[in-house]
């Protein structure tokens, strides 16, 4: 019996566990205002469902932030690391975290796990990549990305362990999608073949 394409992938989407489904999310940052009426640029800290931002603030091009040097990846906000590395903290558990980043100093992003061990890593490229003082080869909005099936909890993202040596815009993370339980694989499987030997028969 030949099967067609598309029935091929009906049966590969019957199978596919739930848990494969997963949704991402993108932060750019340009809702926020470059200043407010207490400061000169807004903090960012529970702003976003679900995250807790720490040392975090934005800066907006030709206000407060260095464009020719730090260009956004996007728009014209950026988020920097105000006084410290950034770190975001997640309500729940996320597969993947990635961004933009332009970096005065070599840059770590690192991630981990709801015990706080650390299970993956990335770091940049160069030791600065600056738009225009940048590393030979360098160019600015380098983008890092963490990833760990059995979940991130949190992130942190160093350059200068006092701040103030980095930018980073167009954040993503990907997160498990709510669905409701999926029902026996064999179960699926046996309806499966059911509805091809139906299908067999009505094409003889």
């Amino acid at each position: 019996m030949r099967l067609f394409p598309s029935v091929l992938l009906l049966l590969a989407a019957a199978l596919l566990p739930a848990s494969l489904l997963a949704d991402i999310t993108t932060i750019d940052f340009e809702t926020f205002p470059d200043s407010t009426p207490i400061a000169d640029s807004t903090p960012i800290t529970t702003q976003f469902p679900g995250l807790t931002f720490f040392n975090t603030t934005i800066i907006t091009a030709g206000i407060s932030l260095n464009e020719f040097e730090f260009p956004p990846h996007s728009g014209s906000n950026v988020a920097f690391d105000d006084g410290g590395p950034i770190s975001i903290a997640f309500a729940s558990p996320i597969l993947s975290f990635g961004g933009y980043f332009t970096y005065a100093e070599p840059l770590a992003l690192a991630a981990f796990d709801s015990t706080s061990a650390q299970v993956a890593t990335a770091v940049s490229l160069f030791s600065s990549n600056l738009a225009l003082s940048g590393d030979p080869g360098s160019s600015p909005n380098e983008f890092l990305q963490v990833s760990f099936a059995s979940g991130i909890s949190s992130v942190t993202m160093m350059g200068d362990p006092l701040g103030g040596s980095f930018v980073m815009d167009d954040v993503t993370y990907t997160t498990s999608q709510a669905t409701v339980p999926e029902p026996n694989s064999l179960i699926l499987l046996l309806t499966c073949i059911g509805g091809l030997l139906t299908l067999r028969k009505r094409l003889l």
